[in-house]
């Protein structure tokens, strides 16, 4: 099936590109979650303005995502979160929580979509995730999970 992205997905493209991919892919996870919408003739009119969208909120050259990633690295993030007796959380902390505290701390704003987390977090501690903040450039940020 050929769709529009018009979220950047990881391993698939950028928003603004069409894509050919399994229907059940398209259909199950990238439409309901808004993440793509179906190709046609029409809507090859959308990706002009998609793509103009995307280039106003994305980072424009490296050096500017390396001076992000400076700041990223130097912020020190402590998220604040219920847990039981064992250090394990009630939950788990989503990307969502991860970029609040990054802004909180004092850092830059970061879009929850280009936190990138290896394994959820569902631990108390000190724990290491990834920021995509260029297609070249990713920043490690260090995040301290204690019990509020």
């Amino acid at each position: 099936m050929k769709i529009i992205l018009t979220h950047e997905v990881s391993g698939l493209g950028a928003a603004g590109d069409v894509v050919d991919v399994k229907d059940g892919y398209a259909r199950n996870y990238l439409i309901p979650r808004k993440l793509a919408i179906r190709w046609t003739k029409g809507g090859e009119k959308d990706v002009e303005q998609i793509r103009r969208a995307r280039k106003i909120h994305e980072i424009q050259t490296i050096e500017q995502a390396n001076q992000i990633k400076a700041q990223l690295e130097g912020v020190k993030v402590r998220l604040s979160v219920r847990s039981g007796d064992a250090g394990r959380l009630f939950g788990s902390v989503t990307p969502a929580d991860i970029a609040s505290a990054i802004k909180a701390a004092g850092g830059p704003e970061v879009d929850k979509r280009r936190i990138e987390l290896g394994a959820p977090i569902k631990t108390l501690g000190a724990h290491e995730t990834s920021v995509r903040l260029h297609p070249e450039v990713a920043a490690k940020v260090n995040i301290e999970v204690v019990a509020a």
